[in-house]
């Protein structure tokens, strides 16, 4: 991509609006303009990382024998009185009514709509187990909207659900989609640790939430010292396998948000037990027959009785992780992207652009990696040199290669690791070596 045909519009000082780093970074690197209180535009750089993001946790639930639906924003407020939920949820669901004086709601989550698109289409337990899942826009309408995306009214979520013929088969389901966010999360270069929680208004008897520690995470939780460097599963999983012995390696560690946290067992003192801060990416939910049985959702068993479903349900907030990574992933310059979902590999950074020696070098760099299938941002534009550099660091991107009149005249092209900040000075061929070996 040439940046000169690219709409990123940069700010050069900090929005006195926003707090927190990855709400400041979101827009001063031209991800998102805020269009409402809590509610924001996703600008192109700031579309690309929400896709790459979207697209990572889709494929991994589906890895995990889930289909792909999509439900609509508005839903029945029928639905939700059906269920018991419309009064319970409190001041946080957007009611509305229509002309015809039908009352809809904004869904800020779907567990009455896909229970109501299950007991349509599923009588047998030859059908199940069943997992459907979206990604879908919802609407919260939080009393105080803050931190950017990371608490905002409007919010791009994937929500799965789960529907199974009894207890034991829901828990299966449950480990399943527990393994696949710990997937999902790792292929996104993020280390999660799954946490006990409270069930909320969703409701239920078993409940993890998936915490990104964070120095400025918005949620105080408890773990043991061990559990931060614990890696885990390696590799691919096979979702047929039986899964409960990973999950129990996982949650033999303790770690409770604040609401599930015992504090008469826990000092300051404590080395075992730390307390920390982190972010919330991700929470599922086993709720049984919580919403199948008052809505009718059942199914005849393999004895012939009619009985209501399990069921579960787990969200991943999409446009919450994109805040959630710059959170862990940054430095007093920007946004420091991990390769899995950085917007391009590459920065090619032209210092002297309609010089024609500068001009030539970065676009026969620009043709040979997108010709070897790399992405690249190449900065083609008449900014001044430190402005270029400036906005290089700003947009985080995992290389920059940067291309000036000095270089020229040495042959040397400097190459900087935007993590480690290190420079070298590469020679054109060291330079194409590094591109097919990616070492030094």
């Amino acid at each position: 991509m040439l940046l000169s045909n690219f709409f990123l519009p940069i700010l050069k000082e900090n929005p006195k609006e926003a707090e927190i780093a990855s709400h400041i970074l979101m827009l001063r690197s031209g991800m998102i303009q805020q269009s409402s209180s809590g509610i924001y535009s996703w600008l192109p750089l700031g579309k690309i990382i929400l896709d790459k993001i979207t697209a990572i946790c889709n494929t991994e639930m589906i890895n995990a024998g889930s289909n792909e639906i999509l439900m609509p924003t508005l839903q029945s407020a029928e639905l939700w009185k059906e269920s018991g939920r419309y009064e319970d949820y409190g001041k946080e669901m957007l009611r509305i009514v229509d002309r015809n004086q039908r009352d809809l709601l904004y869904g800020p989550t779907n567990e009455e709509l896909v229970t109501e698109i299950f007991r349509t289409h599923i009588k047998s337990y030859k059908e199940l187990p069943l997992i459907l899942f979206h990604s879908q826009w919802k609407f919260r309408d939080e009393l105080r909207p803050r931190f950017g995306v990371m608490r905002g009214r409007e919010f791009l979520m994937k929500d799965a659900y789960s529907f199974d013929v009894d207890y034991v088969s829901s828990i299966i389901s449950y480990n399943k989609m527990f393994i696949a966010y710990m997937q999902l999360f790792k292929k996104m270069g993020l280390k999660a640790i799954p946490m006990k929680a409270d069930t909320g208004p969703i409701g239920g008897d078993l409940s993890h939430e998936f915490i990104i520690m964070a120095e400025t995470g918005e949620s105080e939780v408890y773990l043991e010292k061990d559990f931060i460097n614990f890696e885990g599963l390696s590799g691919n999983v096979n979702y047929n396998d039986n899964l409960q012995p990973i999950v129990d390696k996982y949650t033999s560690f303790y770690a409770a948000t604040e609401e599930k946290h015992n504090h008469e067992n826990f000092t300051n003192n404590d080395n075992h037990i730390i307390k920390a801060r982190g972010i919330e990416v991700g929470h599922i939910f086993h709720f049984g027959q919580k919403y199948s049985t008052p809505m009718n959702a059942n199914v005849n068993n393999d004895k012939g009785k009619n009985i209501p479903v399990y069921m579960g349900s787990y969200g991943v907030g999409l446009s919450r992780l994109v805040g959630a990574v710059i959170e862990a992933n940054h430095d007093k310059s920007g946004i420091i992207w991990p390769k899995e979902i950085t917007p391009w590999d590459y920065n090619i950074i032209n210092l002297k652009s309609g010089d024609d020696q500068c001009d030539k070098i970065c676009s026969d760099l620009y043709s040979y990696l997108r010709k070897n299938c790399n992405t690249v941002l190449y900065d083609d534009t008449n900014d001044r040199a430190g402005a270029k550099l400036a906005k290089a660091d700003l947009i985080g991107l995992p290389y920059q290669i940067i291309v000036g009149p000095n270089g020229i005249k040495d042959q040397l092209y400097d190459l900087k690791n935007r993590k480690s900040g290190e420079i070298h000075k590469l020679s054109y061929p060291e330079l194409l070596n590094f591109f097919n070996s990616k070492s030094l």
